[in-house]
C-alpha cells in the first residue's frame, strides 16, 4: 500500500523528508557504527544531538534565557502530577480552567496534592466543551500558586483565542497539539509542556519549558523522575532518556527551521484549516459544533447528523487513503487532525471527499449554500 493521509490526533504523520533522513541513519548514525537507538546517553554523539536540539528549540520558540528546556518521558499525562508536585508551595492551592477532558483529568490528578479548585469551565456549555471559558483576573484566587489551562482541546476541536490574564500568578499551559504550530510568547507562561507526537516528533517524549524561579520548591515526596530541579541539573539525563525520540524531535525541528520556522508553519496551518472550515461553512450537509471564535487550527471536527452516514463517510475515506478520521465514541462523527506534517494534498483530498459524499448521498430537505 502507498502511504496514506493520516488524520490521527496522535501519533500524527511525519514529513517524508524526516522519515527518509531517519531511514538513512537508522543502522549507522554519522559513521558511528551504531544505530541512534544504540548510542549511549553519555556519548559525544548523543551530546551533540541533545545540545543542538535545545539550541534549535530555543531559537524556534524564542525562549528567554531564564527558562529551562527539558526533554522528558511519560507523555503529557505524567505532567498532570508533576505540575502540582513541583509548583505547589506550603499554601498548596491552584486554580484550573477546564476546557475539555484533558484539563479535567489534570484537575482530578492535582486534587490529590492540594487545594485545587475550578476557576472557570466550559463543561456546562451546550454542547459540552465546544467553546472556551472566558476568564478575567477576578476568576483566580490571589494566593494561588499557579493557574492551569489546556491550550487546545483535541477531542472537540477548540483552542484558546486569548491568553488568560493571571496577573503575577504563574500560568501553566498544556500545549499538546498546538506547540510549534505558530509563534507564541513564552514569557507569558510559567510552564509550557506538550507531547511530541502531534506536531514535533513521535510518541514517548514530552517537552517541558519551565521558568527558573519555579524550580526548587518541589514536594519532598516527589519521585525523582518528576523532579524538575533534578532533571534540569542533569540536562534531562538523570537516567537514560528516550534517545531515539529526542533524535526524531531534532529531525522535526530541523525540518521546521528549513521551511521557514513558525511564521511559515502558521501560514501553512491557517491555509489548511481555512480550506476545511470554508467548505463546512459553505455546505449545509455537515455540521461543525465548535464555537466560531475558538476553532482549532489543528483539529477540525464535523459530522453529518446521521450515524449511518457518518459510518459510510468513514468507510469511503479509507477507500481514498484518508485514515483515522473517526472521532471518539462519546462525541461521534469525524475529527481531522491536520498537524504540521499534514500536506496540503491531504487537505484537498478531504475537501473533495466531503463535496463528493454530499453529492452522492443526498438527504431529503438538504440545500446547498
Amino acid at each position: 500500500m502507498d502511504r496514506v493521509f493520516n488524520f490521527s490526533s496522535g501519533p500524527s504523520m511525519l514529513p517524508i523528508a524526516v522519515l527518509e533522513k531517519a531511514k538513512s541513519e537508522l543502522t549507522n548514525y554519522r559513521n558511528s557504527g551504531m544505530s541512534v537507538m544504540e548510542i549511549p546517553k553519555d556519548s559525544p554523539h548523543f551530546d551533540r544531538i541533545i545540545t543542538s536540539l535545545e539550541k534549535s528549540v530555543r531559537k524556534l520558540l524564542e525562549i528567554p534565557k531564564n527558562y529551562k528546556v527539558l526533554f522528558l518521558q511519560g507523555g503529557a499525562t505524567q505532567q498532570y502530577a508533576a505540575i502540582p508536585l513541583n509548583l505547589l508551595s506550603e499554601r498548596k492551592c491552584a486554580d484550573y480552567i477546564i476546557s475539555g477532558q484533558r484539563s479535567r483529568n489534570a484537575y482530578l490528578e492535582a486534587k490529590k496534592y492540594g487545594d485545587i479548585v475550578i476557576a472557570a469551565s466550559s463543561g456546562g456549555a451546550g454542547p459540552v466543551y465546544n467553546t472556551i471559558p472566558e476568564t478575567t483576573k477576578a476568576n483566580f484566587r490571589p494566593d494561588a500558586d499557579y493557574v492551569y489551562m489546556c491550550y487546545t482541546n483535541a477531542t472537540c476541536g477548540t483552542k484558546f483565542n486569548y491568553v488568560p490574564d493571571t496577573g503575577n500568578i504563574p500560568l501553566v499551559a498544556d500545549m499538546t497539539g498546538f506547540l510549534f504550530s505558530e509563534p507564541i510568547d513564552v514569557s507569558k507562561f510559567g510552564v509550557i509542556f506538550a507531547s511530541a507526537e502531534a506536531n514535533f516528533g513521535i510518541a514517548g517524549l514530552t517537552l517541558v519549558i519551565v521558568r527558573d524561579d519555579l524550580i526548587g520548591r518541589v514536594n519532598p515526596l516527589t519521585p525523582s523522575m518528576l523532579n524538575y530541579k533534578l532533571l534540569a541539573d542533569n540536562r534531562s539525563m538523570y537516567n537514560t532518556p528516550p534517545i531515539y525520540n529526542i533524535y526524531m524531535m531534532k529531525l522535526m525541528v530541523d525540518w521546521m527551521l528549513s521551511i521557514g520556522g513558525l511564521d511559515e508553519l502558521k501560514r501553512r496551518n491557517e491555509h489548511k484549516a481555512s480550506i476545511l472550515y470554508d467548505e463546512l461553512d459553505r455546505s449545509l450537509y455537515y455540521t461543525t459544533p465548535v464555537d466560531n471564535k475558538c476553532r482549532s487550527m489543528m483539529v477540525v471536527r464535523f459530522f453529518t447528523g446521521d450515524r449511518e452516514l457518518d459510518e459510510k463517510f468513514l468507510a469511503e475515506a479509507e477507500k481514498r487513503g484518508l485514515y483515522n478520521l473517526r472521532a471518539e465514541k462519546n462525541i461521534g462523527g469525524m475529527r481531522a487532525a491536520i498537524y504540521n506534517s499534514m500536506p496540503i494534498e491531504g487537505i484537498e483530498a478531504l475537501k473533495q471527499l466531503m463535496k463528493d459524499f454530499a453529492d452522492d448521498n443526498p438527504r431529503f430537505g438538504d440545500l446547498e449554500g
